[in-house]
């Protein structure tokens, strides 16, 4: 029987296994007859079960804690189905189905929207593959863990892959969150889960506390501010958006002076929303030295600014003028730059422009009217601007427009739909203009109304960006432009793959009502003279799908209906 030395060792064996019986000795006696490599391997075998035979069991862990409650009222059962058939996606693109069927995973996001609107749970046996699609998926995460609830945290817990929903979920409506004992349902409950809890739970807990009473949420905050990380610090200030008041700015005042440039930029961002706070009076006060109103009068044949700016001809009389002259900052101090002024431009940017722009940013808006003589937005927008400063301050205006939601000064800066697009890096006069963020400030209705007007005026081509900022389903008329659009392209012959992303748009935006309306598109038309060939089938199969995906959005919402 093969035996070991005295000193051999485990360690000793894996050794000699790795390197060689020819390159080291193995610590064992082969038996007559028998090499040095088998000998090894009788060793190694016999030291295994020595080893295993010697092991103590270690204790069991204990096992997880119940799952919390979900009290959430549960999915009818067309729905339940129609949720199993969306995460298992057997008809998707690649996967055998037509290309004239719908695209299921496209309409899973609107399905988990719909869903949570109705207050609903998912099942818990689609627990997994919900948390498994948002995984792969991070646009479906917040509106996955709303529909998840707080089972979905608690089984987050007890599997690695899924850790993503253990972290902070920015934008998602709070639920109720478990606790290592419990739900939290008093102020001692609170601040223990605020102190012990998953980072997850945290945020869910400040949304959850602003939303109730913005004062309270913020002292749970203030109470471990100075302890908290900084990426922490920042996701935590980022949640104070949606609840932010005037009583917010001391709080954001200190943290100005934060140890983290994105800390201090977000506080920044968030005070200049506060038109009453100090900082914005600081910013406008800075503005004022840069931007004023000039008047002179002039006569025919005198240059002057305005002149300048527009180019329009002398009128041969002495006429009062009025431009805006700017007169950028001539260095970044510290005051500015604890304000929330970043010292460096991006590449390819002035200094000065750059630290214009912030500042213009960052002022309140109805200060222009008063320092410009009581002027409406729109009147100001007209102004003539001197030496090639209107597109650095109308952008910077476009800007403050977007942050401060200013709905006046969105309308004026954005002009009419019938004004030519611009592309991005244009340089003509207009390229300042950012049609798609000036949208988002205006009311649902006009929005689809200035989209609809465009389209009419210079198609789809330029419109795919303003479409997505448009709410879903798009209102007439905007729905009817888009598909007047469509079918003019189609009459024409134009390529239909130059149009597969509004078509795509149109299949999650377009009201589910105009399936019937769109019915007679589905026909192949007779194809046109020069027009790309094969094109009328390709049209056909894409306004089939169109139909088809919109009778399904329609079957989704009647199934989520409750009963």
């Amino acid at each position: 029987m093969t035996t070991t030395t005295p000193t051999a060792s485990w360690d000793d064996l894996v050794a000699a296994a790795l390197l060689g019986t020819e390159r080291r000795t193995p610590p064992v006696a082969p038996r007559p007859g028998q090499d040095a490599p088998s000998a090894l391997l009788d060793a190694a075998a016999l030291s295994t079960v020595r080893r295993r035979a010697g092991l103590r069991p270690a204790p069991a862990r204990p096992g997880p804690g119940r799952a919390p409650e979900d009290p959430r009222p549960a999915l009818p059962t067309a729905a339940r189905s129609r949720l199993a058939m969306l995460l298992a996606d057997r008809s998707a693109p690649g996967r055998g189905g037509p290309r004239s069927a719908p695209d299921l995973a496209e309409l899973l996001p609107q399905w988990l929207v719909l869903a949570n609107h109705h207050g609903y749970r998912v099942p818990d046996a689609l627990l997994p593959a919900l948390l498994d699609a948002a995984r792969a998926r991070t646009d479906l995460r917040p509106e996955a863990l709303t529909l998840g609830g707080p089972r979905a945290l608690w089984l987050a817990r007890l599997n690695p892959d899924w850790k993503f929903a253990l972290r902070g979920t920015a934008g998602r409506a709070p639920t109720a969150l478990p606790e290592p004992s419990g739900v939290a349902t008093g102020p001692e409950d609170e601040q223990r889960l605020w102190e012990e809890g998953l980072f997850a739970e945290r945020v869910s807990l400040l949304a959850a506390a602003r939303h109730r009473d913005p004062a309270a949420g913020l002292a749970l905050l203030s109470g471990t501010w100075s302890t908290e990380r900084a990426e922490d610090r920042l996701m935590f200030l980022d949640s104070l958006r949606d609840d932010l008041s005037p009583s917010d700015e001391p709080f954001l005042e200190q943290a100005l002076s934060d140890r983290s440039r994105n800390v201090r930029a977000t506080a920044a961002e968030l005070i200049s929303a506060l038109p009453g706070s100090a900082l914005a009076a600081r910013m406008a006060e800075r503005s004022r030295g840069c931007v004023s109103l000039t008047t002179d009068e002039v006569t025919a044949g005198e240059p002057t600014g305005g002149e300048l700016a527009t180019g329009e001809p002398a009128t041969g009389k002495v006429t009062a003028a009025e431009w805006i002259t700017v007169r950028p900052p001539d260095e970044c101090d510290s005051g500015m730059q604890r304000d929330g002024i970043v010292p460096k431009p991006p590449s390819g940017r002035g200094e000065r422009s750059w630290w214009l722009g912030q500042l213009v940013e960052a002022t309140p808006l109805d200060r222009w009217s008063a320092w410009f003589g009581g002027r409406g937005a729109a009147e100001i927008v007209a102004l003539p601007v001197a030496d090639g400063w209107q597109a650095d301050l109308h952008a910077a205006w476009c800007r403050a427009a977007v942050r401060q939601r200013n709905t006046e000064w969105s309308r004026a800066l954005l002009g009419t739909p019938a004004v030519a697009p611009v592309t991005a890096g244009e340089a003509a006069p207009a390229a300042w203009r950012d049609p798609a963020k000036l949208l988002s400030a205006l009311p649902a209705r006009e929005r689809a109304e200035w989209v609809a007007e465009f389209i009419a005026s210079h198609g789809l081509s330029d419109a795919f960006r303003l479409l997505g900022v448009c709410t879903v389903p798009w209102a007439e008329p905007l729905g009817r432009a888009v598909v007047d659009a469509l079918d003019i392209a189609r009459d024409a012959g134009s390529y239909p793959w130059s149009f597969s992303g509004v078509m795509g748009l149109a299949e999650r935006c377009l009201d589910p009502t105009q399936a019937d309306r769109l019915e007679v598109l589905t026909a192949i038309p007779d194809e046109s003279e020069g027009a790309a060939p094969g094109a009328g089938g390709y049209w056909a199969e894409a306004f089939q799908r169109l139909v088809g995906t919109l009778r399904l959005r329609a079957a989704m919402q009647a199934e989520l209906e409750p009963g």
